[in-house]
């Protein structure tokens, strides 16, 4: 059996750009609680109150956004996103890294490179028009939501960054891989096991 794709080794770049995108992913999981309470909340004032609340319906939907996309490269960091394996698995760690390496550089970045520099003026926008919503009663400040989209490719971006950099510290030795001594803890357990 191949070594699993997160034994690719650890580089001092791609450790750093992976603690900055975890303690964002982590901090932002909270969000998810405050989804579920006004998701709850939301419910009980239509179905037992009978008095409905655009405002709350909106906000669960902005805080589901804004958790979604600020998690999405916890994801990548964590390699726990949608992923072919039944082909995979059955390649050696080098031809994994070099499928990995090939993909992020020729499809996954510059398409994410596309949708900030389209995200990053429909979110100047919303903010120089001060948009809200269109219902009388929905929420104001659409600019915050809108703001995150980029925020969370970004985040994406830098995730892939340091995959890529792991694939590349495989392939072609550098960036130089950390000591096993000065990994995180996470990679230094994954040997251990």
């Amino acid at each position: 059996m191949h070594p699993a794709a997160d034994e690719l080794p650890v580089n001092g770049v791609s450790q750093w750009l992976d603690a900055v995108v975890s303690a964002v992913g982590r901090l932002s999981s909270w969000l998810w609680l405050a989804v579920l309470l006004v998701v709850l909340s939301n419910v009980f004032s239509r179905f037992v109150l009978s008095a409905g609340s655009i405002a709350l319906e909106e906000l669960s939907w902005h805080l589901f956004g804004i958790a979604m996309m600020l998690t999405l490269g916890f994801a990548v960091v964590k390699d726990d996103h949608v992923r072919v394996d039944v082909l995979r698995e059955k390649f050696s760690l080098r031809t994994q890294a070099i499928i990995e390496l090939t993909c992020i550089v020729l499809l996954a970045l510059p398409i994410l490179a596309l949708m900030i520099d389209a995200l990053v003026p429909y979110a100047y926008k919303a903010f120089v028009y001060n948009e809200r919503s269109q219902a009388p009663s929905g929420l104001p400040y659409r600019f915050i939501f809108k703001s995150v989209l980029p925020i969370g490719l970004l985040l994406v971006v830098m995730a892939l960054c340091s995959r890529g950099l792991r694939c590349m510290t495989l392939l072609f030795a550098f960036p130089r891989a950390v000591p096993p001594t000065a990994r995180s803890g996470r990679h230094a357990s994954s040997r251990s096991t």
